[in-house]
């Protein structure tokens, strides 16, 4: 008799195998977009959205169904006095999202994007990881493949967001055991931590990955060890986007430290996604650098909630709107480049 597998082991096989970039789909929007009304590259960085649109969704440049899901989770190492909100507030805040009194809801309004919240065991904190994992491995699996189930129900975008107190000292503690280089080159204020509160950020964020050295060659291990439980969530998200043609915009620190533990994996397990903004979190951009990837916005935001993938949206959704409805030469009678 075979021993069962492990929780990790099918998504370890969803990551060798993800399926590539729709060439034929590329190649049309290509030549579309090479007879529209317009000098070539004039729509810049639209014209690229555009084709990343075509190449990941298999068909022409189109967004009807955008949504962006924000995953909500509670963490141990919050009760270290590491930042100045207390966890309670992460409750607080899905209920004012499902109240429609947060940013979040003004923006997808404003945009047309539908909005959905998943509350992960918010009465239930993970492990504090400066002495504990912060899940077990079959939670960290069973909570990826809940992630996995937000991209239900024909969406055509995935923005993603998310909502945790104390989940920017997670971000940071994830970074640093991906990447190296010291705990403080991570680690920023969250929601206004300073002073002697960053210097316990800084200090737990070491203590954390200095804890689990041993075990963080495996992306997988380290993200049930440093992570959370929206981190968890997110990666699966991106995952099963991936197998189900969806285009990705992936908001701010946490969404794009989940992220990069996929990366981690397999080089090109985010070809799928953009980054939305880079936000005010200065271990943000650093950690775009190390994906190689530029962010469609820089506003100076920090407020997580999926905002910037949202206002991001509305970006994208321009792109395809440009890429389908302008006329091509032929059809408005101009004169093409001679």
């Amino acid at each position: 008799m075979e021993p069962a597998g492990q929780p990790f082991d099918d998504f370890r096989a969803l990551l060798e195998a993800l399926p590539g970039a729709d060439t034929p789909a590329l190649a049309a929007a290509r030549k579309r977009n090479s007879i529209l009304t317009k000098p070539e590259g004039a729509l810049g960085r639209l014209e690229e959205i555009a084709m990343w649109l075509a190449a990941w969704s298999g068909r022409p440049p189109a967004v009807n169904r955008p949504m962006v899901a924000v995953f909500a989770g509670n963490h141990g190492i919050a009760a270290k006095g590491i930042t100045p909100y207390p966890a309670t507030v992460t409750q607080q805040m899905v209920g004012n999202f499902e109240k429609g009194g947060a940013a979040i809801n003004q923006i997808c309004a404003s945009v047309d994007l539908s909005l959905k919240i998943f509350d992960l065991a918010l009465d239930y904190p993970t492990g504090d990881i400066t002495v504990e994992p912060a899940l077990s491995e079959r939670d960290c699996a069973a909570t990826m493949a809940y992630g996995m189930e937000a991209v239900a129900g024909g969406v055509d975008l995935l923005c993603l967001g998310e909502m945790g107190i104390g989940n920017t000292a997670i971000a940071a503690a994830i970074c640093h055991g991906l990447h190296g280089g010291s705990a403080a080159e991570w680690v920023g204020p969250g929601t206004g931590a300073e002073g002697e509160m960053l210097e316990r950020k800084i200090a737990a964020v070491e203590q954390a990955v200095t804890l689990h050295k041993d075990h963080l060659a495996d992306p997988l291990e380290l993200l049930r060890r440093l992570g959370g439980r929206e981190f968890a969530a997110i990666a699966g998200a991106i995952i099963a986007a991936r197998m189900q043609k969806v285009p990705v915009l992936l908001d701010g620190y946490a969404v794009t430290a989940a992220a990069a533990v996929l990366k981690a994996i397999n080089p090109s397990a985010l070809d799928h996604c953009m980054i939305a903004h880079v936000s005010a979190e200065p271990g943000h951009l650093k950690l775009i650098q190390k994906l190689g990837k530029t962010p469609l916005l820089a506003l100076g935001m920090r407020l997580g909630e999926g905002t910037g993938a949202a206002l991001a949206a509305s970006l994208v959704k321009s792109a395809a709107a440009c890429h389908t409805g302008m006329a091509t030469f032929e059809e408005a009678g101009v004169s093409g480049r001679s």
